[in-house]
């Protein structure tokens, strides 16, 4: 009997330890994680708040971010570009799982020479092997980083878009790397007949013929790669953005404008705005002089960095806006209805909305930078969202052009 209780008791035991844990159990959550978005992974610290794109139709983005990946930027956009882009903040509503979007993205970071940032985002980007956009922009980032086995494998891994001209190029690279001569050059024949390339049929046909291959061509990392496994010298030739970034090893750094020319017209403004916002009386004061100028030649470029100044301030006297709204400064180029959407983005305070709309805005511009009109919009629209530094940076810009 003894021994029956004891095992009774030990059974008892066992069940309300059992019945004690049961609510324990019964409180365990399933928490269901966000899915990844295309702006979710930081490139780097930027100092933008979470909120980034709050707001921002994934239209947008999705409409910008291959533009800035194809066009040349001034490099106030630029330096705005790269900055917004290697944000890590919560994406636009719809870019969750859009690969096509993350490696427009990493591109874009790419082609403005912010590799290190590219390389971080895309560390931690699923669809590598199924997203022909993102695959490109991680092939791009190995070969930048001279590792041309990591692209080839990516090149191999790639299931979507193939037969793209971009995939054939490697392809045949990689082939006659591999010592694959008549593989390559039937890849090779396929690539050019698809979108010639003078300057990649010229290295290529060097590599598989073994002819004079000319100078060294820096203008991507298949092009560096290739001019390397010739042994040409690279010191010689003139990288692109990426290229030099990757060469340098260096983070991107904001650029420097030599105001010069006309800070001595201006009363040194243009020097006050490096280190911050510049005085209001100094602001005053110019926009009195470009006003009673007489100057036919002085008087448009008074004008000109009175405007870009002026927007810089939080709101001027009535008599300075009584002058400038009888400036002749020209409007500038952007149709009416992404102007519209850049103000009502400034309304709302949507700083990424802001961004690439500016940024779009300067894509069609050019290495230039855009169009003076255009140019005192974007610097206002900055001010608004909290852009500051950025707005300084195309108001140096504008007045370095001012000659």
């Amino acid at each position: 009997m003894g021994k029956l209780a004891a095992m009774s008791r030990i059974a008892l035991l066992a069940g309300l330890l059992i019945f004690a844990a049961a609510p324990a159990q019964a409180q365990v959550q399933v928490i269901q994680l966000a899915a990844p978005d295309a702006f979710s992974t930081p490139g780097r610290d930027t100092g933008l708040p979470a909120d980034l794109w709050q707001g921002t139709p994934v239209e947008t983005a999705r409409a910008v971010l291959p533009l800035l990946a194809s066009k040349p930027l001034s490099p106030a956009a630029a330096s705005l570009a790269r900055r917004v882009l290697a944000t890590g903040a919560r994406g636009p509503d719809g870019s969750a799982r859009d690969e096509a979007l993350s490696g427009a993205r990493a591109s874009a970071l790419i082609a403005l020479g912010d590799v290190g940032a590219a390389a971080r985002i895309l560390d931690r980007a699923p669809g590598v092997d199924r997203n022909a956009a993102l695959a490109q922009a991680a092939a791009e980032t190995a070969l930048l980083a001279g590792d041309a086995a990591r692209a080839c494998s990516i090149a191999q891994g790639l299931s979507n878009g193939r037969g793209d001209a971009y995939w054939l190029r490697l392809r045949a690279f990689c082939q006659v790397e591999a010592g694959q001569t008549a593989q390559a050059q039937l890849t090779f024949d396929l690539a050019q007949a698809q979108a010639r390339d003078a300057v990649y049929g010229r290295l290529m046909a060097a590599r598989l013929s073994g002819a004079a291959p000319g100078a060294a061509s820096l203008r991507n990392g298949l092009d560096l790669a290739l001019s390397k496994s010739l042994k040409l010298d690279t010191t010689a030739a003139k990288p692109g953005p990426a290229v030099a970034a990757a060469l340098s090893g260096a983070e991107p750094l904001p650029p420097k404008f030599d105001t010069s020319l006309i800070d001595g017209q201006i009363g040194g403004l243009g020097q006050a705005v490096v280190s911050g916002l510049p005085p209001e009386t100094g602001v005053s004061a110019l926009i009195a002089a470009a006003a009673d100028s007489t100057d036919p030649k002085a008087k448009p470029r008074l004008q000109a960095a009175a405007v870009l100044l002026a927007a810089l301030a939080n709101d001027l006297p009535g008599p300075d806006r009584a002058r400038v709204s009888a400036f002749a400064t020209p409007e500038g180029k952007a149709p009416a209805g992404r102007n519209l959407a850049l103000e009502a983005a400034a309304d709302s305070r949507r700083i990424g909305e802001a961004a690439l709309l500016a940024l779009w805005t300067c894509a069609d511009a050019g290495a230039a930078g855009p169009a003076l009109g255009d140019r005192v919009r974007i610097v206002r629209t900055l001010i608004r969202v909290g852009l500051a530094d950025d707005a300084r940076l195309f108001v140096l810009e504008g007045l370095a052009g001012l000659k």
